[in-house]
């Protein structure tokens, strides 16, 4: 999973039909503290996200298959979530508690 910020929408005249329907939306990945890294990945909104904001990206096929409900599906990425917030906690931190 990773973090990213949604940059865009993806238009397809021919497409496998699984995407049939689906809003698949262009995603710049983020670090941990929100700065676009310019790698890019094309996923598959499940939670309907907008351009702009800030979400987790599920970035492993056999999970995002699950995700969409489709064991067959040609998917890899799919959005599972929108981030209202994300706290960084020093690995010192929590190895100390």
């Amino acid at each position: 999973m990773f973090l990213g910020i949604v940059r865009g929408n993806i238009t397809s005249t021919i497409n496998h039909r699984f995407y049939d329907g689906k809003k698949l939306l262009l995603v710049d990945r983020c670090d941990e503290t929100w700065k676009p890294t310019g790698k890019y990945i094309v996923a598959v909104d499940s939670v309907g996200a907008g351009l702009g904001e800030r979400v987790l990206v599920l970035d492993e096929g056999t999970g995002a298959r699950q995700v969409v409900g489709a064991p067959e599906a040609p998917v890899r990425s799919v959005i599972v979530g929108i981030v209202d917030s994300a706290d960084v906690v020093d690995s010192a931190d929590v190895a100390a508690r």
